[in-house]
């Protein structure tokens, strides 16, 4: 997939003089109705179990928000707009979803057989409807607010953001069914179980993957302007696809029974059946991001001046690895101010190339805000922001904390495999 930028917009157009804004803000509200109608039946039911849901999912939307947030750290996106598509996702798209693919559940179940709805029903109809649903969610920012959509990086994160709204709100959903099935009354357990499966084991490369990868198309479709209408919209097609075929083969049958019980064959489903989608979007938000950085890296190289922005913090600054390397030998040298320090002048200077791309001309403003930061390094005698020598305690700090997920991904697998 050809990976292209455009220049940053300005302040987008006033959203809510555009009928499609309306027309969100009233999918929104609906989807939100629904959705409140179903927690309310969740609360008077299982009122101890709805709320350990809701506190442990919460909590699990926090560090992936985050981590989809940073994605794009050069041209980051309106908070406005990153709400808009996770709400799309959690309030939109579920309340679609949920009559939608018991639906055409039953329809494969009439027009195949019963026993193919029971084996492939979830595998068929639930990525049908759901990935239509949440990709419908970042063509619905496109729509309210397309200047803000300036790269495939952009689609990667709006796409990314619906499906983990989705994801959140569906697994809070799956969790209280789990109690209802167990049939024991208002207890947390089953929650607890669902919370590690679809939230802590299954959520890397869950529904927040599946829209990345679709996202991903849309950000195609509305970038590649240079591109005919044919090969723009097969890209986003291909990518749809692609986030169909993931969520199908997640949700098959396949290896339900042939790899036997226990932590390890838990472990081979899961990385049978995660690991092609999650290296695939890897390699698109990488080479996106890469893309990207060479945008905007190339404008702040246009003025040389070592006072904005040397050479050493040039190359930092256009790799995500690069600039954390840059903040750890900040802290090594300087202390924890001057991590603080590298970063704040790391997104000074990622503003600064945004604002060059708009060609403004109102720059000044972005210009101080990067030279205040510099004199706060320079004080603290750590004057530029670049990445030192990989030390032993960088290396240290990796391995062991790379131990210490294994373990905690050990300890879960085990405990589940032998439920």
């Amino acid at each position: 997939m050809t990976v292209l930028v455009r220049p940053a917009a300005g302040q987008p157009a006033t959203p809510y003089r555009q009928p499609a804004f309306w027309i969100v803000i009233a999918l929104l509200a609906a989807g939100a109705v629904r959705m409140s109608q179903i927690l309310a039946k969740f609360l008077n039911s299982y009122p101890i179990a709805t709320v350990t849901a809701l506190g442990l999912f919460a909590l699990l939307a926090v560090p992936f928000w985050l981590f989809v947030r940073e994605l794009d750290f050069l041209e980051r996106e309106p908070t406005a707009l990153l709400v808009v598509a996770f709400s799309w996702g959690g309030l939109v798209a579920t309340s679609v979803s949920i009559p939608g693919s018991t639906a055409l559940e039953n329809l494969i179940a009439k027009l195949g057989s019963p026993g193919l709805a029971a084996d492939w029903g979830a595998a068929l109809a639930g990525p049908t409807v759901e990935e239509i649903a949440k990709t419908l969610g970042v063509v619905a920012i496109v729509l309210i607010a397309r200047s803000q959509v300036n790269s495939v990086l952009d689609g990667v994160v709006y796409g990314a953001m619906v499906g983990l709204g989705f994801q959140i709100v569906e697994d809070v959903v799956f969790a209280i069914g789990a109690v209802a099935f167990a049939g024991q009354g208002d207890q947390v357990q089953p929650v607890i179980t669902t919370f590690l499966v679809r939230g802590f084991l299954a959520g890397v490369w869950s529904h927040t993957l599946f829209g990345a990868l679709a996202g991903a198309g849309i950000g195609y479709l509305v970038v590649s302007t240079d591109r005919g209408w044919p090969r723009r919209i097969t890209t986003a097609a291909l990518a749809l696809f692609g986030a169909w075929a993931s969520h199908v083969l997640w949700n098959s049958p396949l290896f339900r029974e042939g790899l036997g019980n226990g932590a390890v064959a838990l472990l081979a489903v899961l990385v049978f059946k995660g690991l092609p989608p999650l290296v695939l979007i890897l390699w698109l938000v990488r080479r996106a991001h890469d893309r990207e950085a060479e945008y905007y890296v190339a404008r702040l190289q246009d003025l040389d001046d070592p006072e904005l922005i040397t050479a050493g913090e040039l190359r930092a600054l256009g790799s995500g690895s690069r600039r954390a390397a840059a903040r750890r030998h900040a802290a090594e040298r300087a202390g924890r101010k001057a991590r603080a320090a590298v970063r704040h002048l790391q997104r000074a200077q990622a503003q600064l190339a945004v604002e060059l791309s708009r060609a403004s001309g109102l720059t000044d403003q972005h210009h101080s805000d990067v030279r205040r930061h510099r004199a706060t390094l320079i004080e603290l005698g750590h004057p530029e922001a670049v990445e030192g020598l990989r030390s032993w305690r960088h290396t240290a700090s990796t391995v062991g904390t790379t131990v210490v997920a294994i373990a905690v991904l050990w300890v879960a697998l085990a405990a589940l495999g032998g439920a």
